[in-house]
C-alpha cells in the first residue's frame, strides 16, 4: 500500500490548479477546502480534486510534487490531464 499522495487540485471558482502532496489525502483535502486560513488555497476555494498518483516514499512524492509545479511540470499537466 502506498504511503504517499501526489495530488492537483481545480478550482472551482477561477482557472486555478495547485499541486501538492500528503500522506492523507481526505484530510488535506478538507484543509484546502474548509480548515485552512491563509496561503494560495484559500483564495480560490472551493476545489476538486482533477489527478492523484501514489507513492511508497516521501522523497518520490516531494519529487514528483516539485516537478508538478515547475514549467516542465505545467507542461505535463495540461498535456496529460484532460481537466487542467
Amino acid at each position: 500500500m502506498s504511503e504517499y499522495v501526489v495530488y492537483i487540485l481545480k478550482s472551482l471558482s477561477s482557472d486555478k490548479h495547485y499541486a501538492g502532496y500528503t500522506s492523507n489525502l481526505i484530510t488535506r483535502f478538507k484543509s484546502h477546502n474548509l480548515l485552512g486560513k491563509k496561503g494560495f488555497t484559500t483564495r480560490y476555494r472551493p476545489w476538486m480534486v482533477i489527478h492523484v498518483e501514489f507513492y511508497d516514499s516521501k522523497k518520490e512524492a516531494m519529487n514528483r510534487e516539485k516537478f508538478l509545479k515547475s514549467g516542465k511540470g505545467r507542461e505535463w499537466m495540461t498535456k496529460h490531464i484532460s481537466n487542467y
